[in-house]
């Protein structure tokens, strides 16, 4: 007699169970809806049994494994390093737990660190990854795409503007910027493009710790980003980062001479954590300012937006993850606030900020960075099996159970970082 408990049979009852239930709702509607739903009792067993990792460059990787053969996939980023053994202490807690109580789970891991970090950086960072594993984790058990989870989808496709990495040449002409944004359209097929204009090697730079911009440094940022727009015309998408590296005098400067080429938003002029000066900034420009890549969990957002940012761009591999962007971006809908994620990881964590971003009202742009393109190991490190990733400025939310991307860790083993363990 087969095993009514069998990987096979509790799949099988999970799809009839999805198809037969109501929307599932973000919050406690999700968890009440697993508790309540009979037909459910295989996979609501679930346990985990272990965590591992893996760091490849600014990013970790993490696999959480149950005791029936089903595992999630989650990816931090930026505040990363050295974190292995945070991971190892988080696994620690989450052994024995089931995956579905994800909020549950990561509201304790969140508490239990107040005096520990708690609040931001690496310890918010490592539970992004591994909130977002469990979300993968839960989808597949349920046999459900993880927007499903959050409440549904607006869209089937999330629009994507394209990080042209103009910042890997040393100090770039506006005929490079020119160049590059015709590229990425000839090329890629991109609507929208961000350039930077902090370099550090400009030879008009007053010095390397005053954060005055010269009158040479405005006009070189100028000329810049003039070449581009002439280059692409008036309907491209053109957003511009500052990476957060100068004063507020130099953004009022910056954010006045650009007025006339139409920017969808200038990016962290000044640094995000002195929010008073964000207030004063929005008021004085028509420019639209964006910010949020380096800021933590819905509470530095509220701050952000009490402040008056114009567009919210968090970070869901570091700032809380899957839920907690979701919650961010339904905070900023009711400032009716545009969001605009911030994306430095790999396909798997692309294609998880994409479930996000289908699932709220507010979505704006995704950050796709060219890597995709010009790297491969961004292929070979994921499974999936579609060989579009992005197209005509979009990319395509997974509709397979789960985030919908896979990790290849054979493939991932040549590009891991030395002497740290690799998911052992």
């Amino acid at each position: 007699m087969a095993n009514s408990n069998s990987r096979r049979s509790f799949l099988t009852k999970a799809t009839m169970a999805a198809a037969a239930a109501p929307l599932i709702t973000f919050g406690q509607g999700y968890q009440d809806a697993v508790d309540k739903n009979e037909k459910l009792s295989a996979p609501s067993d679930l346990k985990i049994t272990d965590v591992k990792c893996g760091y490849i460059g600014g990013s970790l990787f993490v696999k959480i494994f149950t005791d029936q053969d089903i595992y999630g996939c989650g990816e931090g980023v930026d505040a990363i390093n050295g974190t292995y053994h945070l991971v190892q202490s988080f696994g620690r807690r989450l052994r024995g737990q089931n995956p579905f109580n994800m909020h549950k789970i990561f509201e304790d891991i969140r508490r239990g660190g107040h005096f520990g970090g708690g609040q931001s950086g690496m310890y918010v960072a490592v539970l992004s990854a591994i909130e977002t594993a469990l979300w993968d984790l839960t989808g597949k058990a349920l046999g459900l795409p993880v927007y499903q989870l959050l409440g549904g989808k607006f869209r089937d496709k999330v629009r994507v503007y394209c990080d042209t990495a103009l910042y890997r040449v040393r100090f770039p002409s506006p005929e490079d910027f020119a160049t590059a944004a015709k590229d990425a359209i000839k090329n890629w097929g991109f609507n929208a493009l961000k350039f930077d204009l902090d370099y550090a090697s400009d030879p008009d730079k007053y010095d390397r710790y005053n954060w005055t911009a010269s009158n040479g440094e405005i006009s070189r940022m100028y000329n810049q980003l003039a070449a581009v727009r002439e280059a692409v015309g008036p309907k491209v998408d053109l957003c511009v980062d500052m990476h957060g590296r100068y004063d507020h005098v130099t953004a009022q400067t910056i954010a006045s001479k650009v007025g006339d080429l139409n920017l969808t938003w200038l990016e962290e002029p000044i640094p995000a954590e002195n929010y008073d000066a964000f207030k004063a900034l929005t008021a004085e420009t028509t420019v639209p300012i964006s910010a949020g890549e380096n800021a933590y969990l819905g509470h530095a957002f509220k701050q952000l937006l009490d402040n008056g940012v114009d567009i919210i761009m968090p970070d869901l591999q570091k700032c809380g993850g899957l839920g907690e962007g979701q919650r961010i971006a339904n905070l900023a809908n009711l400032y009716y606030v545009p969001f605009s994620p911030h994306m430095v990881a790999s396909f798997l964590g692309a294609m998880a900020c994409a479930h996000v971003c289908a699932s709220v009202p507010n979505f704006h742009l995704m950050e796709w960075q060219s890597y995709f393109h010009t790297n491969e190991m961004y292929r070979e490190i994921v499974i999936f099996d579609e060989e579009d990733w992005v197209k005509d400025s979009y990319v395509k939310v997974s509709n397979k159970p789960g985030i919908g991307v896979d990790l290849n860790i054979e493939a991932m083993k040549k590009y891991a970082t030395r002497n740290v363990p690799f998911f052992e």
